[in-house]
């Protein structure tokens, strides 16, 4: 029975995967609404843009410390606690009169998607039994590829029916819903420990958990290289029509479900074959980016096998942030993942905007998949050998 799930295993399990959803449509959905709020604002759609860039930086800054500030709060009441912070700056961005005031109630969405991130992972194991917990942390994969899948679009619908303003109160109301939903059926759950800025020195000395850092820095920033700029290279190089685009950005999504089904289903399996193919497929699919370009459905399918690979990556290394963490360090672990993570989506922005400016959006493929190369030989020359030893230790 240990190892089987029950109800009082699936009811919060479901309501952390509805919360991912919902943190991440919240973070997507100004993409979709820029030039309202531009227009609303009467500035430019790149200072509009602005929220996204400065969310993004928040949430990478405010990772580590709002998490060291709270470790010590019971994981129920801590998540509780920023839910309702959620859907009180989900509504003052839906009342904003201003820009600055937007800009603000954003700021304050990312201080709690910054302290979720790092605490909803560790929760989700601790929820389920143990051989189940690459389920529970495929289901909160799930919950994100949901959100690419159906969340924006959605928000954007909503924005453009009935105001940008609303789309944002809209999730506020679904944030508020979930909020109960979540009181109801969440366990208590004692925090990890207390954490200080002093023990730092000691978490950064665990060579494996470095190891995994410098790998989804470096995962992050190869992805991000092609993927921030897939809707233009879909326009411009693979001549698709806007419909064709929207169908190709839900399979991402999409694809990513099964990219976090197969992780539960293979990754204990094998773990070193099963991360070592993820990445070659990452590898693969940004080198042939621009040749599939010259074929619709081809592009297609490599954008589809791209999003399965890149999403079974990302859950492979929360795993083993959490696996090779100290107990009382877990959420902590997970707030340095989820700030460098957010420093190579930056990161990788920013090179695939150069590669756009100072060579062709046609090579961002070639670009990121040089980048992925390399993440490659590192995971198997440097990261697979201490990772292997781990697990021996692990299952002694």
């Amino acid at each position: 029975m240990e190892n089987k799930m029950t109800l009082k295993n699936w009811l919060p399990l479901i309501g952390l995967t509805c919360a991912a959803f919902i943190f991440n449509t919240s973070e997507f959905i100004p993409i979709g609404l820029l030039s309202d709020i531009a227009a609303d604002f009467s500035t430019t759609e790149a200072r509009a843009g602005m929220i996204i860039s400065v969310y993004a930086f928040v949430v990478m800054l405010m990772s580590l410390p709002l998490m060291i500030l709270v470790s010590k709060i019971e994981l129920r009441r801590l998540l509780i606690v920023i839910t309702s912070l959620f859907v009180v700056f989900q509504m003052l961005s839906g009342m904003s009169s201003g820009y600055g005031m937007l800009m603000l109630s954003r700021i304050g969405v990312a201080c709690t998607h910054a302290i979720f991130w790092s605490i909803v992972s560790p929760y989700a194991v601790r929820l389920v039994p143990e051989k189940m917990q690459p389920l529970a942390l495929g289901m909160i994969a799930t919950g994100t590829s949901i959100a690419l899948i159906c969340g924006m679009p959605l928000g954007r619908i909503i924005g453009l029916s009935i105001g940008w303003r609303m789309a944002f109160v809209c999730i506020g109301l679904f944030a508020l819903a979930l909020l109960v939903y979540m009181a109801l059926v969440l366990p208590k759950a004692p925090s990890c420990g207390g954490f200080s800025f002093h023990k730092l020195p000691v978490l950064l000395k665990n060579p494996l958990l470095v190891g995994l850092y410098v790998l989804s820095f470096a995962v992050a920033t190869s992805y991000y290289t092609g993927y921030s700029y897939i809707e233009p290279f879909l326009k411009q190089v693979a001549g698709m029509g806007e419909g064709m685009i929207t169908m190709t950005m839900v399979v991402f999504g999409c694809m990513g479900i099964i990219g976090s089904i197969s992780f539960s289903r293979f990754y204990a399996k094998n773990p070193f074959r099963f991360m070592s193919i993820v990445l070659a497929g990452v590898t693969a699919c940004l080198f042939v980016l621009r040749p599939a370009a010259e074929q619709m459905f081809a592009v297609i399918a490599v954008c589809a096998l791209w999003g399965a690979f890149f999403t079974a990556s990302n859950v492979v290394m929360q795993s083993e942030v959490i696996n090779v963490s100290p107990q009382d360090a877990t959420s902590v672990s997970m707030s340095i993942f989820s700030g460098i993570f957010n420093l190579g989506i930056a990161c990788g922005t920013y090179v695939g905007g150069s590669v756009c400016t100072h060579m062709s959006i046609a090579d961002i493929g070639y670009v990121g998949g040089a980048m992925a190369l390399l993440t490659l030989i590192f995971w198997r020359r440097f990261v697979m050998v201490r990772f292997r030893n781990a697990l021996r230790l692990r299952h002694m």
